[in-house]
């Protein structure tokens, strides 16, 4: 009995996975692409190639940024093919959550109300957890409404339906409780950090990639450009830093064990993407996560990382994505230890992944 529990667990565990590879895995490329673009940016302003006030910057910026700004859009595309749900309306459903009249004020953390229902504020951009799970929700709603509505009418009343449930559900619950576990996380770093900046600095390296998954990084980083604006500094980003480059290291040695060769490149690509754009999208979803115990030791190497710069007080000066052409933003106190914390995060996310056996050429 017990062992036919145990194996329920771990399919449910290994389906979990599949979804959200399903999922991830057909943007991966174009994640891919515009984080290499952004590394380019930030490259071409930092050796004032071009002015961050001018026109070739505001249009390459906003192609790089597309991505990123629209991606409950995207992530609701591939929610609707992985869940067999309609893709126009879990489409319109993940627009929503970005509609300007109603995001201005759920950013800003005011409340509206609808049908006397509140909707606490909260923040939607880049966010994909809220919109993965309404569509879940609304492939159950279809499909009830399938089976109530008679077909002659059905064609109109049943995106109504399932626009003002999923609506409902989107902006009333999903959003509020992605914000408010995010806001709980960036609390707890904050008194951790007055702690122990090194274990906070642990903690948070080794989680940050893991929280990417569900979107929980958001409250990190909008408390990360606040700090910024507000001291000039600030020690979120630095203590990240090293997280990426442990992703790095774990795909770039799945490459070296893999003999598939199509997904060598794939590996190369989120390898790249990772250590120069600084978007880890495509090496989690795409070779990581997948197969386990990568993502883990790439999480390992970023707590090693995380706690080196925490340990030494480094900081960030600008806001920025953490990679190679980034670390600028890192220069002054505690620099050096961060630049050595991100070569070691690197190396131990490589050496974990090489030395310990699993299922490399699983397909994700």
């Amino acid at each position: 009995m017990a062992e036919t529990s145990n194996k329920k667990r771990i399919k449910s565990g290994t389906s979990f996975i599949d979804i959200l590879s399903g999922i991830f895995m057909p943007i991966c490329d174009v994640l891919s692409g515009a984080g290499l673009l952004k590394g380019l940016l930030a490259v071409l302003v930092m050796t004032s190639v071009l002015s961050e006030n001018g026109g070739t910057y505001l249009v390459l910026n906003a192609m790089a940024d597309t991505v990123f700004f629209f991606f409950p859009v995207f992530v609701g595309l591939t929610s609707a093919a992985t869940f067999k749900t309609d893709k126009f309306i879990a489409t319109a459903l993940a627009c929503l959550s970005l509609y300007p009249a109603i995001n201005t004020i759920l950013e800003s953390g005011q409340t509206i109300r609808f049908f006397g229902i509140p909707l606490i504020g909260a923040t939607y951009q880049s966010s994909c957890i809220p919109v993965i799970l309404t569509v879940w929700i609304i492939g159950y709603v279809e499909k009830a409404s399938d089976r109530i509505i008679p077909e002659i009418v059905r064609g109109f009343f049943k995106p109504i339906i399932c626009i003002l449930v999923g609506g409902l559900l989107e902006l009333g619950i999903f959003g509020p409780a992605g914000t408010l576990i995010g806001n709980r996380i960036s609390s707890c770093y904050e008194f951790l950090y007055s702690l122990s900046p090194a274990a906070a600095g642990g903690l948070l390296g080794g989680l940050v990639q893991p929280m990417v998954i569900f979107s929980l990084q958001w409250p990190l980083l909008l408390v990360s450009m606040n700090n910024i604006a507000l001291t000039g500094s600030d020690t979120i980003l630095a203590v990240m830093a090293a997280a990426p480059f442990g992703q790095a290291g774990a795909s770039l040695a799945v490459f070296f064990k893999s003999r598939d060769k199509k997904f060598k490149a794939t590996c190369i690509s989120a390898v790249v993407s990772a250590m120069v754009g600084g978007i880890t999208q495509p090496s989690i979803f795409a070779v990581n996560l997948p197969r386990k115990w990568p993502l883990a030791a790439g999480s390992i190497g970023g707590a090693i990382g995380g706690a080196i710069a925490g340990y030494f007080g480094s900081h960030a000066i600008a806001f920025s994505f953490p990679s190679l052409v980034t670390l600028p933003i890192y220069l002054g106190h505690g620099f050096i230890p961060l630049v050595i914390g991100c070569g070691i995060g690197f190396a131990a996310g490589f050496v974990l992944t090489v030395t310990v056996p699993y299922n490399c050429d699983i397909k994700a």
